[in-house]
């Protein structure tokens, strides 16, 4: 393929993670993880509430990696309430789960602007064959999209699993139990999700500037070696 071709391909990988790694940032910060509503079981049992009553005691949240907002209904009016995962709801949440979700997080950012350089390097430098070559972006974009993966398997195991939602709506909730009826993801889940899936894009990108995968050699190479080991 010529040079040219490879430039563009390259700086289109490049992009792509650029934007990508934004993107996670923007993520990181906002409550857009997850949408959930709730029912307030204890007023609904209290006044035996069925059918458009019930609406008087749903509840919704949303929330983030560290911060959300909702309203709890239980038949009396809205009850705004905002909150803080850290350090507010540490007795309630999955500590280690969720912040091994952030880890991951901050891990798959890190690679990705490392990933934006190798592939701009690659684009207009002459890199080494080894690490800066296309062997470490192969590497760079598995690892990368292996965090991106474990991010939202862990995301959402806290989420539906362990009952994340829930306990959020149950935290110092003495006199009324909630049970979640709904939860969806959200613009910053799917953000993630995007990322995962541009990293697999620049795999195939780096394969149609025509690298091999790592350790797959063509017939030709193989040939050359034998010919060359049966001089020796």
């Amino acid at each position: 393929m010529p040079n040219q071709q490879k430039k563009v391909i390259f700086c289109m990988a490049g992009v792509l993670s650029f934007v990508c790694a934004l993107g996670v940032v923007t993520a990181l910060g906002t409550p857009l993880w997850i949408k959930a509503t709730f029912l307030c079981k204890t007023g609904a049992l209290l006044v035996n509430a069925s059918g458009q009553e019930l609406d008087k005691f749903m509840g919704e949240m949303q929330y983030g990696l560290f911060h959300g907002e909702g309203v709890r209904q239980c038949g009396l009016g809205a009850r705004p309430f905002r909150f803080s995962l850290f350090p507010d709801l540490l007795q309630a949440i999955p500590v280690s789960i969720h912040v091994n979700v952030i880890l991951f997080s901050t891990i798959l950012v890190v690679l990705t602007m490392v990933g934006t350089a190798f592939f701009m390097y690659n684009a207009f430098g002459k890199p080494f064959e080894t690490l800066h070559g296309p062997l470490g972006l192969y590497l760079l974009s598995f690892i990368s999209g292996s965090c991106g993966c474990l991010v939202m398997i862990l995301f959402a195991s806290e989420v539906k699993i362990h009952h994340l939602s829930e306990k959020i709506a149950n935290y110092k909730e003495g006199t009324y139990a909630y049970k979640t009826q709904s939860e969806k993801y959200t613009t910053s889940f799917w953000v993630v999700f995007i990322c995962f899936f541009v990293h697999f894009l620049n795999g195939l990108l780096i394969r149609l500037a025509g690298f091999q995968f790592p350790f797959a050699k063509s017939k030709g190479t193989e040939t050359t070696n034998v010919a060359a080991d049966l001089m020796y």
